[in-house]
């Protein structure tokens, strides 16, 4: 016959949970706009306009929170010579992040669980793919099933994953807009890139509120 199913081990509602301190960045309006810095095993998305300065402001994030946490820069857009330049561009050579430039969706998550990283920074879910599946990077469907194995791979761990999604010309397709529903919090940064001036507001978020905005200003050492 038919495998039956296993009972559900159930607790009460009552119960008290451990509430693991969050990771605060020192970056005073990154940490109030994510409501009070990271929370560990959460999943945040990063949107916003391609060249709007997504990853100068999460390598800027990384390099303070790898201070006290460990901390992993994935690329899939620059390889490690690039990230590497701009961190010393912006002064940031010093600081102990993890860096590597890969696509592949199964190696990450080998590495997620192989690592034991508190942060990881996927730039970008475009660039990611499966192997197993048809489909191009930055197709819908590989843009969301990639996003879910490493978010899945990411709370297994107590990682806390930041996602880069670059918004796209042909509306939100392939965007940031597929995986919404997926991850903890959504923080969009906005700005026009003639100006200095740069917004992040959060449009969704599981561990503070929504209302809050982030104004940084873009000079040469990043963001201030």
């Amino acid at each position: 016959g038919k495998a039956k199913g296993k009972v559900i081990a159930f607790a009460p509602l009552s119960g008290v949970s451990e509430q693991k301190p969050r990771k605060k960045t020192a970056l005073a309006e990154f940490d109030r706009v994510t409501g009070g810095g990271l929370v560990p095993g959460s999943a945040l998305l990063i949107g916003g306009d391609p060249g709007i300065g997504k990853s100068t402001l999460l390598l800027q994030v990384t390099a303070l929170l790898s201070a006290h946490s460990k901390c992993a820069y994935i690329s899939g857009e620059e390889s490690v010579d690039q990230v590497r330049l701009r961190a010393l561009r912006m002064g940031l050579e010093k600081s102990p992040v993890e860096l590597a430039a890969a696509t592949s969706v199964r190696d990450i998550v080998a590495s997620i669980e192989q690592n034991n990283y508190d942060v990881v920074v996927i730039d970008s879910i475009q660039t990611m793919y499966l192997d197993n599946l048809d489909s191009a990077p930055g197709t819908v469907a590989q843009v969301r099933a990639s996003a879910q194995e490493m978010i899945r791979a990411a709370k297994r761990r107590g990682t806390c994953l930041l996602i880069v999604g670059h918004v796209t010309k042909e509306g939100q397709i392939a965007g940031p807009r597929v995986l919404e529903h997926m991850v903890d919090t959504v923080l969009y940064f906005e700005g026009d890139r003639g100006h200095a001036f740069r917004i992040l507001r959060a449009v969704k978020n599981r561990f503070g509120a929504t209302d809050e905005i982030g104004v940084f200003e873009m000079g040469e050492k990043g963001l201030a």
